[in-house]
């Protein structure tokens, strides 16, 4: 028996750390939004963290609101089955939006809210803490420096987290939160946790530019399929089984959307792309996983997975990184032509 249990083979996974932490994350981790206590219960949530594992995935993320809390109990039940050695994995919650409940202080950011809503995240999850806490979204009716102290609470005081982020908040606020915990000598932010894909690229590779600069502002990106858009399956229609099929209602801008010019626009380029991922030897999926991965301020790629086979296929995803040279980057922003404009620094670039 050795003196030191270890489960964690990390094959072929690549890892980048967490923003300006000494925190290593698989460049690949694995989220249960709209899935795991969702539409996924059981065995297959525990099947799907198990082939994420061992792919060399680490890094598993959730939130109190999925599923109304039902996404941290299934993977909480999923990890306690599993047992592997806390210390070699990386969890992550958020909380904002609380569970559904109607009492008012089940919500937000107020420091009850962050205290309580992640201790009860905590019990759902069945583990002694997290390794980063998010805020899900800014909250506006509580002073930042309530918010900031909170999750300074949860992490110095209270041993509940180890790092806390922010999730789709702007760079001025988080700027704010910055500035906040430096005068105050409180917990600084230290990940963002936003939407980016080939087709959502505005916010990450342009406002969110001087956090990366000033402050290596970690990232943990979600929806970077475009919610399945860029694996082509919706080329030609809404397949049953597929996310928009499950989620009609939650997507149905989305999937009206598709029906515009804009939208059969969309689908055209990733018809294109397509070309473009069978020369390299790939999927559709795996070429825009890969894509994202290209950019060096993406710290890890959130996957969404109801099947083991799309993990697998999912991973494919690092051996194309290497084939994604100059010219074929200059290929694929061709096709998008959506690159956003960058301000002027009027030739003052160091």
């Amino acid at each position: 028996m050795p003196v030191v249990r270890s489960a964690y083979d990390p094959k072929d996974m690549q890892f980048r750390h967490l923003g300006p932490t000494g925190l290593k994350v698989s460049v690949l981790s694995l989220g249960g939004w709209l899935t795991y206590g969702g539409t996924e219960k059981g065995e297959i949530v525990k099947k799907c963290l198990e082939t994420a594992w061992s792919h060399g995935i680490n890094t598993f993320d959730t939130a109190e609101t999925y599923a109304s809390g039902e996404s941290e109990l299934e993977m909480g039940k999923a990890l306690k089955e599993l047992d592997w050695p806390r210390d070699e994995y990386v969890l992550t919650t958020k909380i904002f939006f609380g569970t559904g409940r109607k009492e008012p202080n089940t919500r937000g950011l107020s420091r009850k809210h962050i205290v309580e809503g992640l201790k009860s995240s905590l019990e759902r999850l069945q583990q002694p803490y997290v390794d980063v806490v998010f805020a899900h979204r800014p909250d506006y009716a509580t002073p930042m420096r309530e918010i900031v102290e909170g999750f300074t609470q949860v992490i110095r005081n209270l041993n509940l987290a180890y790092y806390w982020g922010t999730s789709e908040w702007s760079a001025t606020q988080i700027m704010e939160a910055t500035q906040i915990a430096e005068r105050y000598n409180l917990i600084a932010p230290v990940v963002e946790q936003p939407q980016y894909n080939a087709f959502h690229r505005q916010r990450f590779e342009v406002e969110y530019a001087p956090l990366f600069e000033q402050f290596k502002y970690g990232t943990t990106i979600w929806s970077p399929l475009a919610s399945g858009l860029l694996t082509g399956k919706y080329n030609d229609g809404i397949p049953e089984g597929s996310r928009f099929a499950k989620h009609g209602d939650f997507f149905d801008g989305t999937i009206k959307s598709l029906q515009t010019e804009e939208g059969k626009a969309k689908i055209e380029k990733v018809r294109k792309l397509t070309a473009i991922a069978e020369r390299l030897g790939g999927t559709t999926a795996s070429l825009a996983l890969a894509w994202t991965l290209k950019n060096p301020n993406v710290s890890t790629v959130i996957l969404g997975a109801t099947k083991v086979e799309q993990i697998e296929d999912n991973v494919k995803a690092l051996k194309l990184v290497d084939k994604l040279t100059p010219d074929v980057l200059e290929e694929i922003e061709k096709i998008l032509d959506n690159a956003p404009a960058q301000p002027s620094k009027y030739g003052r670039e160091r």
